[in-house]
């Protein structure tokens, strides 16, 4: 007992040491459930790059089979018939990324004049548990991305203009229609092909996401001046991949919260471990679960 005890005093002295957050990738995307890392607050240190991310709906809502009326996957003759935003996220150049930066919170009054646009573009495809609906993801990429972009991008209203404008400016739908990349439920694309559509428009390399060979995502990768850069991570996709037509979901069929792996949701949570077991740790391990290759 006085040995159990010691342990719970020295944990207390633990918090004092290094934080590591280890995320474990619940939906890997075709590299095998890999295990990345995501920096906490306590190490949080400036970042390296932008990842600007569009996404396939009709891939992601794939994988969905409840909605809310809010979902962009429930909007029948109204859903996305593009790409739409998945987040414009600060990076570090080893492959971890910050999250949840200090900074003010979300306040939708900021971007009221914004709101038309953020639910066209970037519609909420899934809910976020600790999202503020009808916003659904658009005050999460805020709290998580947004305020670490801040050094950069500014304010709440900056940081969503500015991922508007890159979207608009580097359209990836209008790339790869154009080149003959459409909607299909027979067709396979090469992957290779997709890649070089968007090379040969914007003059970089794209980082390409799939799920269950269908195209989920496209991420361009930009310096802190908007330049394109290289992406850290290549692509997971397989030699040919499908573009999905896009199937509302029926709400009126499935009712309840959208709540699928897609996105990054972090839902962090301490392991303690008692120092009579982990006599040399200085360490405190946090493990998250998420269903992508990286994050909301």
């Amino acid at each position: 007992m006085a040995s159990l005890i010691i342990a719970v005093i020295l944990l207390s002295v633990l918090l004092s040491g290094s934080f590591f957050a280890i995320e474990v990738n619940g939906d890997s995307g075709g590299n095998g459930g890999a295990v990345e890392l995501v920096s906490t607050v306590a190490e949080q240190r400036e970042f390296d790059y932008f990842a600007l991310a569009v996404q396939w709906p009709a891939t992601y809502c794939s994988k969905s089979t409840k909605c809310c009326t809010q979902s962009g996957c429930c909007r029948g003759a109204n859903s996305p018939s593009g790409f739409t935003i998945h987040g414009l996220w600060p990076d570090y150049n080893d492959g971890s990324w910050p999250s949840c930066c200090s900074g003010p919170a979300f306040d939708e009054t900021e971007i009221s004049s914004l709101l038309d646009a953020l639910d066209k573009y970037w519609p909420t495809l899934n809910f976020p548990v600790f999202s503020h609906a009808p916003l659904g993801c658009i005050d999460y990429q805020w709290e998580k991305h947004g305020t670490c972009s801040s050094s950069v991008t500014g304010d709440e209203y900056n940081y969503f203009i500015t991922t508007l404008n890159l979207y608009f400016k580097y359209n990836v739908t209008e790339v790869l229609f154009e080149a003959g990349y459409v909607p299909s439920n027979s067709e396979k694309y090469p992957s290779g092909g997709i890649i070089s559509a968007i090379e040969n428009a914007f003059h970089t390399t794209p980082q390409l996401v799939c799920l269950n060979g269908a195209l989920e995502e496209v991420r361009l990768c930009l310096t802190k001046d908007f330049k394109f850069r290289e992406c850290v991570a290549g692509s997971d996709c397989p030699d040919y991949v499908s573009l999905p037509e896009f199937a509302s979901l029926d709400v009126t069929k499935t009712s309840g919260r959208l709540i699928s792996g897609a996105d990054k949701i972090a839902i962090t949570k301490p392991l303690f471990f008692l120092r009579a077991l982990l006599p040399f740790s200085s360490a405190i391990l946090f493990i998250s679960f998420k269903g992508e290759t990286q994050k909301i």
